[in-house]
């Protein structure tokens, strides 16, 4: 397994057709959002991270991720269309199967000291899991992703 760190840096490098990826956001202030399940929550400032996977089409599914003007299909679309969320980077598993998704979520305040904020976030299809969004005051290190995962940089 290889980690492709850089938003760019991931579309150019990326050969695979699926895997699992870790979207890391950063709000620059509370926001909310228009999603019905989060109406009247609101989101506090910080970053976040997003567990998701695509079994077919990964380089589309994270260039979609990271474009601003899109139709919002997914909660995440909710984040990454919003004026005060900017997408820092995506971090990648090639080739890891769906169930890694569902290890990874459900680890992922274990091994990052991370808070679960809002439960059902992006995990409508993995039902093992209590959300795919994570939220931390700071920010992970790239090196922590590596340690629990064993990524080559």
């Amino acid at each position: 397994m290889e980690l492709k760190l850089g938003l760019e840096k991931v579309q150019k490098t990326t050969n695979s057709d699926k895997g699992i990826y870790i979207l890391e956001l950063f709000a620059e202030k509370d926001f909310s959002i228009s999603a019905k399940k989060f109406i009247g929550f609101t989101f506090p400032k910080g970053y976040y991270y997003y567990v998701g996977s695509a079994q077919k089409n990964l380089k589309s599914r994270i260039a979609r991720h990271l474009r601003r003007k899109k139709k919002v299909h997914w909660h995440i679309d909710h984040l990454t269309t919003h004026n005060s969320v900017k997408t820092l980077n995506s971090f990648i598993i090639p080739e890891a199967e769906k169930i890694i998704e569902a290890e990874i979520a459900n680890n992922f305040v274990n091994y990052f000291d991370a808070q679960i904020i809002v439960e059902g976030f992006g995990n409508s299809d993995t039902k093992e899991t209590k959300t795919h969004l994570y939220y931390k005051k700071g920010k992970i290190k790239g090196f922590e992703f590596q340690r629990y995962y064993h990524f080559k940089n």
